[in-house]
C-alpha cells in the first residue's frame, strides 16, 4: 500500500518519481510530502547567472543605447556581445532544468507553478515582461510560496513585470499633479484583473465602480524605468510610488472606505483583498482543483478555507492540509499539463535536456514557459490537454526521450520503479510484448497510469 500511495504522491503532487525514488521511501509518503515543505529556502533560486529584475532593466536601457551604425555592428560580432534577452532565458531555463531533476519530490516547484498560473504575465505582452517574467517568478512568487498570501499579492502588485504587464506603471490620477498637467487618466486593466483572478472572483459581487475606485488607488505605482523620461540611477527598475501620480483623497472598494493616502491606501486595500472570505475559497478550490480533481469535492476546499481564514493566508498550513486530507489521495484522474510530464518523463528515464528542447517541447505541446495566452492562465482541467492534436505530440515527444533513455533498468522492472503497483496487467502486458526497448519505454511514457496524477 505504501508503495502504491508512494507513487500516487510523487506525481500527484511533485514532478514524478526518479527509477530509486518509490523503494527509498520509509513509511507514509506523505511525511516525506511534508518534510519538504519545512526545508529552508527550498523554493529559492539563486546563482548561475540569474539576474534580477532591476539588473535586467538596467542591462536593456544600457543595451538600447549603444551607439548605432558601424560601432554597434562591430560590438555585435564579437563572441562575448550575447544580447540580454537570450542570455536571461538561457540562464533562466537551466536553473529550473537543474532544479527540476534533482528535486526530491518536487511538491514546491508545483507549488511555484501554481502560483505563477494564478498571478498570470505573459512574455508575448511586451519586451519588459518578456526579459523580467522569470525574475518576476523568483523574486515575487518563490519566496512566498510557503509564506503568507499577503506578502506574495503585495511582491506581485508591485512587481515590474506585473505593472509593465497590465500598462499600470504609468497610470496616472486625473486629479493628481501629472494628471491636470498633462489630461492623462487611469488605466483599469490592473485593478480589474486584481479583483477578478487574483483575489476575490467574480462570484464577490464587485462592481464596476469598485474597479474604477481600485484603479485610482493604483496610481503612482511604478517602477524606475517605466517611463522615457526617468533618468538610470541606482534604483533603476526598482519598484518606486510616484506621489504626484496618485489620485488624492479617499477611495470606496467593496463597501470598505479607504482614508489613507499615498501608498498607505493601496497597501490596506490588498490586506483586506488577501484577508476575504472570497479569496480563500477560491484559492482553496484552485489548489483542489489543481492537485486533486478537475471537479473537486466540496468539503475538502471548505477544509482548507478554513485554514487559510484561521491562519491568515498561511500557505504552507493550506497545502500541509490538503497532504493530510483523505480524499487528496484517491484514485488517479487528473491529466499532467505539459509541464508535467515533461519533468515526469525526464525522471523517470534519468534524462537530461537543454534549453531549446525544454521551449521547443512546452511550445508544442501547448504550455509555452511563462507564456499562456490570457490573464487567467493555462488551463487546469483534462479537457484542454486532450484536444487536438495533444496525446500526437505527446507520442512523438516520448519516442524522441525513449530513444536516448539513459536508465539502466529494463522497461517492467522501470514500471515498478516509478509507478508501483499502480500499473494495470493490460499495461504491463502492453509493455511486455513491445518490439523494442525503446517502444517499451514510450508505451510507459503514454501510459494512463503515467499521464494521469
Amino acid at each position: 500500500m505504501v508503495f502504491a500511495s508512494a507513487s500516487i504522491g510523487y506525481h500527484r503532487f511533485g514532478l514524478g518519481p526518479r527509477s530509486r525514488d518509490l523503494s527509498l521511501l520509509d513509511g507514509d509518503p506523505r511525511t516525506v510530502l511534508l518534510n519538504e515543505l519545512d526545508e529552508p529556502d527550498i523554493a529559492l533560486l539563486t546563482g548561475g547567472g540569474l539576474l534580477s529584475a532591476a539588473e535586467i532593466i538596467t542591462q536593456r536601457h544600457r543595451q538600447d543605447r549603444l551607439p548605432r551604425g558601424y560601432l554597434a555592428a562591430a560590438i555585435r560580432r564579437l563572441t562575448f556581445f550575447v544580447p540580454i534577452d537570450r542570455r536571461v532565458l538561457e540562464a533562466e531555463v537551466r536553473a529550473r532544468i537543474d532544479r527540476a531533476l534533482i528535486a526530491r519530490t518536487g511538491l514546491v516547484e508545483r507549488l511555484v507553478t501554481f502560483w505563477m498560473n494564478h498571478f498570470v504575465v505573459e512574455t508575448s505582452a511586451n519586451g519588459t515582461v518578456r526579459r523580467t517574467a522569470a525574475a518576476f517568478e523568483r523574486e515575487a512568487i518563490r519566496p512566498f510560496v510557503l509564506g503568507r498570501f499577503e506578502d506574495m499579492l503585495v511582491a506581485v502588485t508591485r512587481h515590474p513585470a506585473m505593472l509593465s504587464y497590465f500598462n499600470s506603471a504609468n497610470s496616472v490620477g486625473p486629479n493628481s499633479v501629472i494628471g491636470r498637467r498633462s489630461g492623462r487618466g487611469c488605466n483599469e486593466n490592473h485593478a480589474r484583473e486584481l479583483l477578478e483572478l487574483h483575489t476575490v472572483g467574480v462570484e464577490a459581487g464587485y462592481s464596476q465602480a469598485d474597479v474604477s475606485a481600485l484603479s485610482k488607488v493604483l496610481t503612482g505605482w511604478s517602477y524606475r524605468g517605466a517611463s522615457e523620461d526617468d533618468e538610470l540611477a541606482d534604483d533603476y527598475g526598482c519598484f518606486c510610488f510616484t506621489a504626484d501620480a496618485h489620485e488624492p483623497g479617499g477611495q470606496q472598494v467593496m463597501d470598505v472606505d479607504y482614508p489613507q493616502t499615498g501608498l498607505d491606501q493601496g497597501e490596506a486595500i490588498l490586506s483586506t483583498l488577501a484577508g476575504h472570505e472570497a479569496t480563500a475559497r477560491r484559492i482553496a478550490w484552485k489548489l483542489v482543483r489543481h492537485f486533486i480533481n478537475d471537479d473537486p469535492a466540496p468539503d475538502i476546499a471548505e477544509t482548507i478555507a478554513a485554514i487559510f481564514l484561521e491562519s491568515a493566508g498561511d500557505l504552507k498550513a493550506c497545502v500541509r492540509m490538503l497532504l493530510l486530507h483523505d480524499k487528496a489521495w484517491g484514485p488517479a484522474v487528473k491529466i499532467k499539463s505539459p509541464s508535467e510530464f515533461l519533468w515526469s518523463a525526464l525522471r523517470a528515464l534519468d534524462l537530461r535536456t537543454d534549453v531549446a528542447q525544454v521551449a521547443r517541447v512546452l511550445s508544442a505541446l501547448g504550455q509555452p514557459l511563462w507564456n499562456p495566452n490570457a490573464p487567467n492562465g493555462f488551463p487546469d482541467h483534462a479537457d484542454s490537454w486532450l484536444a487536438g492534436n495533444a496525446m500526437t505530440d505527446r507520442l512523438d515527444f516520448a519516442e524522441e526521450l525513449a530513444a536516448r533513455a539513459r536508465v539502466d533498468l529494463d522497461p517492467l522492472a522501470l514500471v515498478d520503479a516509478v509507478l508501483g503497483t499502480a500499473c494495470s496487467a493490460t499495461t504491463r502486458e502492453h509493455i511486455a510484448h513491445a518490439r523494442s526497448r525503446s517502444q517499451a519505454l514510450a508505451l510507459l511514457l503514454m501510459s494512463p497510469e503515467f499521464q494521469r496524477r
